[in-house]
């Protein structure tokens, strides 16, 4: 039977949630893990020692791209986003780990992305050269209108199924990308890295990207719980242009 009263109605969400909720990731990770090549056992004592003796260290490990000092240490996230920032999203796989929300064994809530004004909607440029920009209010109305029409009506078609019986894994086809999920993202600091030269914009960056503005919501707030558990590595990160040693 499904768990939903028929009377719930689409919500809609221009926004994204990323909630730190577990880590093992300090920048002496980093130090032990590099000085073990040759200290051997005596590079447990960086353990204790205070990591900002050796900031120069990580900072040489960075700018010459010495990577696997970097993977000694986990962030587990929580991410509730739409379901195109998780297609994009899971095309980060080396040093990733990913569990998401199945549509075959639970009834799907009806929470949409629908972007607020900020977000910019229209396109200039060709592939590989082009810029967003803002748009007129004609087409941010159009926009809401047309993807709160389309969301309610899915969802409508979706609901109709489930109490006819149909199977929640083959209902499930006629919902929309737009449509919130949400996961666990296990990473390292060099795969979170590597992720975060992709995903983000930024000033520092020697290599410029462009990513999707949705999944760079989701990059920003990575970084942010990132950057303050591993202040020195991340400090070294930006220095050296933001790529992933």
């Amino acid at each position: 039977m499904p768990e939903t009263p028929a009377d719930v109605k689409p919500t809609y969400r221009s926004d994204v949630t990323v909630e730190l909720v577990k880590h093992t990731a300090g920048d002496s990770d980093v130090l032990w893990a590099a000085r073990v090549s040759t200290a051997g056992e005596q590079s447990l004592e960086e353990l204790s020692r205070d990591p900002e003796r050796s900031k120069g260290l990580i900072n040489y490990l960075m700018r010459d791209r010495h990577g696997s000092p970097f993977e000694h240490n986990s962030m587990t996230f929580f991410i509730s986003a739409p379901i195109f920032v998780f297609r994009e999203f899971m095309r980060h796989r080396v040093g990733w780990s990913y569990n998401e929300e199945s549509g075959r064994y639970r009834q799907l809530e009806p929470v949409f992305y629908v972007p607020d004004a900020e977000r910019r909607l229209v396109q200039e440029g060709r592939p590989g050269k082009y810029t967003f920009v803002e748009g007129t209010q004609a087409q941010q109305e159009l926009t809401g209108r047309a993807m709160e029409d389309a969301y309610a009506h899915a969802y409508e078609a979706y609901r109709e199924m489930l109490d006819a019986g149909v199977a929640r894994e083959v209902a499930r086809s006629v919902l929309p990308v737009g449509l919130y999920s949400s996961m666990y993202a296990t990473c390292n600091a060099r795969s979170l890295m590597h992720f975060l030269g992709l995903r983000t914009q930024h000033e520092d960056a020697r290599v410029p990207s462009f990513p999707q503005r949705e999944i760079e919501m989701v990059g920003e707030r990575m970084e942010q719980h990132w950057a303050a558990l591993m202040p020195l590595t991340y400090a070294a990160f930006n220095a050296n242009g933001r790529i992933a040693p």
